[in-house]
């Protein structure tokens, strides 16, 4: 092994040892009394995203995989955060990187990859990213790292601390610890997957709830089974959902899935900053009304128990957008009755 490779896996374990564990919030919702909903926050990470943990998979595994060498320029297909954390890695690593992204990607992400050193480069529609990738790693001589094959196969989804072992580790103590459900959006698939599966590896009780933004294939294909749909129609919720199947989105290891309006998904993150007190990307608003909705039924059915869900990124990018009235007017629609029907809960 040469000095750049033992440098490079010395220093993507400092940054790991570096950076703690994310909190688990516990949310006081008074008209769920009896199913308590947590809230795993992963915009604490230094590049202010649960995509943190995936970037540093990814460069491990393609470094240790032979595809990343010293002065590798580096390639991604990204809607904003993975690009932004790959970017901090690359810095870290001392390699060229592009972030290929559609045009409409909120300006404080491609403002953080740039401050990053990164370059982005744009284009119209979101199903355009894969091919540009490819073409501009192969005319640079580099490596598309291609998150939407690789994710779930970058992650040691047994362990290491994961996502799945972090959740489990943190709710043991809880009145709940082993949660009904624990709910998650797709955008490469790989973080489901690695729930799912450690959920099946430990012989767990809880479910694998994936849910789905509008626009995006993932909920139909799992309906119909059918992995080859797209869609030419461009997601609105940033870093989830997507118009094709992707590799890394593995349907064997979810248990349901539900599709959200994106409309309910705005309303869910000003409702959560009403009770938190904190600003959350649109993910986290998909995530957590999927969780309510599992949480009203089973309140409904009698049942007590546990739900966690994870925010995703915070909301400061997405001030010109989600948090803007006109813009959410103008790209969302009325999100008035999803807010009624969340101030209903408290």
């Amino acid at each position: 092994m040469n000095h750049w490779i033992r440098t490079a896996l010395r220093t993507l374990s400092s940054d790991q040892l570096r950076t703690s564990d994310t909190h688990l919030y516990r949310l006081d919702i008074p008209g769920l009394r009896g199913v308590d909903i947590y809230l795993k926050d992963e915009s604490t990470h230094p590049t202010g995203s649960l995509k943190h943990r995936l970037a540093r998979s990814l460069f491990l595994h393609a470094i240790c995989s032979g595809k990343v060498r010293a002065g590798t320029p580096v390639v991604e297909a990204s809607s904003g955060s993975t690009a932004v954390s790959e970017a901090y890695f690359a810095r870290l690593l001392q390699l060229p990187f592009t972030a290929v992204m559609p045009r409409h990607t909120t300006r404080s992400k491609i403002a953080q990859v740039e401050r990053l050193g990164g370059r982005c480069h744009f284009v119209t529609h979101a199903g355009e990213v894969y091919a540009e990738a490819e073409r501009l790693a192969r005319e640079c001589s580099g490596h598309y790292m291609d998150q939407f094959t690789y994710a779930e196969r970058a992650t040691d989804w047994r362990g290491n601390n994961n996502i799945a072992e972090s959740i489990f580790r943190q709710m043991a103590e809880e009145p709940h610890p082993v949660p009904r459900a624990i709910v998650m959006s797709a955008g490469t698939g790989g973080t489901s997957a690695t729930l799912g599966r450690y959920i099946r590896y430990l012989g767990l009780d809880s479910r694998l709830v994936v849910v789905d933004p509008e626009h995006s294939v993932f909920y139909d294909s799992y309906r119909t089974g059918n992995p080859g749909l797209t869609s030419q129609a461009g997601g609105r919720i940033e870093g989830i959902g997507r118009p094709r199947v992707e590799a890394s989105f593995l349907p064997e290891v979810i248990d349901e899935m539900i599709k959200v309006p994106d409309a309910a998904s705005i309303a869910t993150i000003h409702w959560l900053e009403h009770i938190l007190g904190r600003k959350a990307g649109g993910s986290t608003g998909t995530n957590l009304w999927g969780a309510l909705q599992l949480a009203r039924r089973m309140q409904e059915a009698g049942e007590r128990g546990s739900i966690v869900t994870l925010m995703c990124d915070g909301g400061e990018r997405y001030l010109d957008t989600y948090y803007n009235p006109d813009w959410v007017a103008a790209h969302i629609g009325d999100i008035a009755p999803y807010r009624q029907q969340l101030a209903e809960l408290g």
